[in-house]
């Protein structure tokens, strides 16, 4: 005779429905989790490596434009210390030239002559070479008082010229590029009108600014 035992519980559950098939009542969740789209993910991965390579590129010109500045700084200004040694040699020749009084130049025989004008060409063809250099003179006479590019060191009583005009050279300035080598010193009106297109409203004189 064969023993039959009833099974009941959890393990009667399994045993009953070994597939786990849904049975009245009950549902079963067959769904997969969802994957990315290949294609997404794709045009990601390619709107990244677009902006890196934007970025990378305008790095590379930015690079690029400071080298070529940088080294056209180089090549102008690298005789800037050079050109500045030269001009107080320019500065002791005309300081000779002008410790010649007039009435000596014009007596002066054929000897002192020839040393004036062998000092004169001197003093030129200094110049000239220091301009092929990118050493340019300033010619402040007449300009408004810039203290970028002048240094007052007087003022000069004159109602008949702007306020601040620049009426005389103590000594010559140069620039060298777009930079100063040295300022040139000079002297300024002071209590002219005050033009708007030579100073500014309110504008007080550079020897007055020093002083506040």
């Amino acid at each position: 005779m064969t023993d039959e035992t009833t099974k009941t519980g959890p393990d009667a559950a399994a045993t009953d429905n070994p597939a786990g098939f849904a049975q009245d009542g009950e549902t079963v969740d067959t769904a997969q989790p969802s994957q990315p789209d290949p294609v997404e993910l794709l045009k990601a991965e390619n709107g990244d490596l677009r902006d890196r390579y934007l970025r990378l590129a305008a790095e590379m010109d930015n690079l690029r434009r400071r080298t070529e500045r940088d080294v056209k700084d180089a090549k102008s200004y690298s005789v800037a210390s050079f050109a500045r040694d030269m001009l107080a040699v320019s500065d002791n020749l005309r300081r000779t030239l002008d410790a010649i009084p007039a009435d000596a130049r014009a007596a002066a025989d054929a000897g002192l002559k020839t040393l004036i004008e062998g000092v004169e060409m001197t003093e030129r063809s200094m110049l000239s070479a220091l301009e092929r250099h990118g050493v340019r003179q300033i010619e402040p006479v007449g300009q408004k008082f810039d203290p970028n590019f002048h240094q007052a060191m007087f003022e000069i009583p004159n109602a008949e010229v702007p306020n601040n005009t620049v009426v005389q050279v103590v000594q010559a300035g140069y620039v060298i590029g777009e930079r100063v080598l040295r300022p040139a010193m000079v002297g300024v009106a002071k209590g002219g009108p005050k033009l708007a297109d030579v100073s500014e409203p309110g504008s007080n004189s550079p020897l007055d600014e020093k002083d506040a």
